[in-house]
């Protein structure tokens, strides 16, 4: 099935590899880095017609994104960098291109379904992170 009907649901945290790189990378603090490294968020995402929805909730922070495939959309990401993102879809994956504002960096996110796993590969400047997710029952 498509990712647009695959990644509908609810997300449980599995597992991370270079999170706290990744976020270095990008130019988070090590406040941040730190809370954010412990973190086991849960997401969610919903797609309604071209309207699509992710909720990441934790103890440390509930964000929402919201989009539209092609058209970019300015957001504050969870870890507080200011980017404008548009998202696609390549070889089933939804890939979202954020650039970064004022200085910011640059990033490529990438998620897909893999074994019946949500798996989101992040990557700056050659920096990669992966992180596994399980769909909740």
């Amino acid at each position: 099935m498509p990712i647009q009907t695959d990644i509908v649901g609810k997300w449980n945290f599995v597992s991370s590899e270079g999170f706290d790189e990744y976020l270095k990378e990008v130019g988070v603090g090590w406040a941040v880095r730190t809370i954010a490294t412990k973190t086991k968020p849960t997401l969610e995402f919903t797609v309604k017609g071209d309207d699509w929805t992710m909720n990441s909730n934790s103890t440390f922070k509930n964000y929402t994104i919201k989009w539209q495939l092609g058209t970019a959309c300015d957001e504050k990401t969870a870890d507080g960098r200011d980017v404008s993102s548009v998202f696609s879809i390549e070889n089933d994956r939804l890939v979202q291109v954020e650039t970064g504002k004022g200085g910011g960096k640059d990033s490529r996110i990438e998620r897909y379904i893999e074994n019946g796993k949500l798996v989101i590969v992040c990557v700056c400047n050659g920096v990669k992170c992966t992180r596994v997710y399980e769909k909740a029952t």
